[in-house]
């Protein structure tokens, strides 16, 4: 017969690190009468405390012999400002600082939740929605600013024949549409996933006789989840970036 205290000492829950909780108490401390202070608001502020260091107080002192801070700095603005001339055009660069602060808060944000007993923000759907829904608003009110109603050719597919173009027409329509959930589903997906395997090895490593090969697991998939952060934080701008070039040349 199992011993109840082993059963009990295994016993782990991969999705409570996505729970949000109060930071005082039961949540009866209130900044207002609507708003109470989460583990979100703590980590949503760090991020943008980490990001201000990163490009502000690292670049305050530049000099000609950069530092490792001013580097990193110098490195992710040329990374995205190339990002934003091969992709939108030259055109697109004078959107540079919305794409860039998009770029800078999802990797920072993804990198501050590998921290252990820290949360990940970006593995909520009600941020990255804010984010993806934010994008698609933000490119079809530009479409329209820029093209008037020849923003809509971009639904219609003049290389089709004339008989398939409606429906061709409809399927992009669709699609247009679907682009914020997709955008803001990706990134959370992606990030809610990886931690909970990287729980579920951690709770693995509880038992002896697996505990190096649960160990070994546990830092392959911290790697990976490094890497996936970087990538997804280049696939949501990078797709905000190809959003843009439709915004602003819809018949390409």
């Amino acid at each position: 017969m199992a011993d109840p205290k082993q059963d009990a000492s295994l016993t782990f829950y991969p999705m409570d690190q996505f729970i949000v909780h109060p930071l005082f108490g039961d949540g009866s401390i209130t900044l207002s009468s609507w708003y109470i202070p989460t583990n979100v608001t703590l980590w949503l502020l760090l991020t943008v405390v980490a990001i201000i260091f990163l490009m502000v107080v690292t670049t305050s002192k530049r000099a000609l012999i950069p530092t490792r801070g001013q580097s990193i700095a110098e490195l992710t603005y040329g990374f995205v400002y190339k990002m934003i001339e091969d992709v939108a055009g030259r055109e697109g660069i004078r959107y540079f600082p919305y794409i860039m602060t998009l770029f800078l808060f999802i990797l920072v944000a993804n990198f501050l939740g590998l921290i252990p007993m820290s949360f990940t923000t970006t593995s909520h759907i009600a941020v990255t929605a804010v984010l993806g829904f934010g994008v698609f608003f933000v490119v079809t009110i530009l479409g329209f600013v820029k093209n008037g109603m020849a923003f809509l050719g971009l639904f219609w597919v003049a290389a089709a024949p004339l008989p398939l173009r409606p429906i061709l027409a409809i399927i992009e329509l669709i699609s247009y549409f679907v682009r914020p959930v997709s955008h803001s589903i990706r990134l959370a997906g992606n990030m809610m996933a990886g931690h909970a395997v990287l729980k579920v090895f951690a709770g693995f490593a509880q038992v002896t006789a697996i505990a190096p090969i649960a160990i070994l697991g546990v830092m392959a998939v911290y790697g990976l989840e490094v890497l996936v952060s970087a990538i997804q934080a280049y696939v949501f701008t990078i797709l905000t970036c190809v959003y843009l070039k439709d915004a602003l040349h819809p018949h390409h």
